[in-house]
């Protein structure tokens, strides 16, 4: 893994900022990854799951699977949804919660965010608090939640082992992971990580799947299983990025796994 420097961590996250600054002020406009209800019904979203979201929230999706075929969430949950955008994931997350439950949206894009806010308070959401951070530093307490999802936002983070240890960290002992990202089969090289403007394009800041893993398993998360595998820039509209993504083995993963419990005996697997 490349080192990334405190200057540039900043500018590949002031890129970051820029991109999807973009996808939720000016969705229509079209990207070089897929984003909208197009996007989330190629991943592999139900449709009659995307009938019961806003639209609104709908327009600016930029994910890159379907977490929630990891089947972790229950009624009653307190959800974390890393890098939530406009919405999407979190709007499906409070539903399956219910009124008991409640959903935390950490975004690092304002715009992101004032979207979100706008969608809950117009269709009176009332579970969902929308939070502003980045993964590297979940402003939240440690073991304050008990489901983390997230969306194609790892390979966005310039220390992807940071903000796994962030996810164990706020996890309750026994909490439940599902995350959708990028991973790649053959590392870009030195100067293509270190562009700030390229880890905006979700292809160079990713890792390898056996490197995600690892990280999961070294920040105490265990049971960790590749649930799918899609070519997800196939959808893209940009045949240049067809092209970078092939060349680099870039697709997408739906993998969940669970914190271990604090001692022997405590029990385990994914149910409540």
């Amino acid at each position: 893994m490349v080192a990334i420097l405190s200057n540039n961590k900043e500018a590949i996250l002031d890129a970051v900022r820029a991109m999807y600054t973009a996808v939720a002020n000016t969705p229509a406009r079209g990207f070089h990854f897929p984003t909208g209800r197009a996007a989330c019904e190629f991943v592999g979203y139900p449709a009659s799951t995307l009938d019961l979201v806003s639209p609104v929230a709908l327009e600016s999706f930029a994910g890159v699977g379907y977490p929630f075929a990891a089947d972790v969430m229950r009624a009653g949950d307190v959800v974390l949804d890393i890098g939530s955008g406009s919405g999407t994931d979190t709007l499906i997350a409070s539903r399956v919660v219910g009124a008991a439950g409640k959903v935390y949206a950490l975004d690092l894009t304002p715009a992101m965010r004032r979207k979100l806010s706008a969608v809950t308070q117009a269709a009176t959401v009332t579970n969902v608090e929308v939070l502003a951070g980045d993964a590297e530093a979940i402003p939240l307490p440690d073991e304050s939640v008990s489901v983390v999802t997230s969306n194609g936002v790892l390979n966005l983070v310039p220390s992807k082992s940071r903000a796994v240890a962030e996810i164990a960290r706020v996890l309750r002992p026994l909490g439940r992971l599902q995350i959708a990202d990028i991973v790649l089969s053959k590392l870009p090289g030195a100067a293509c990580r270190e562009n700030p403007s390229l880890w905006a394009e979700c292809v160079v800041g990713a890792t390898t799947e056996e490197e995600f893993l690892r990280m999961l398993r070294d920040a105490g998360l265990v049971d960790a299983e590749v649930l799918d595998h899609l070519d997800y820039f196939a959808a893209s509209s940009s045949a240049e990025t067809r092209k970078v993504a092939a060349g680099f083995g870039a697709q997408s993963v739906v993998i969940r796994a669970r914190k271990s419990a604090p001692s022997a005996g405590s029990g385990g697997g994914y149910g409540p």
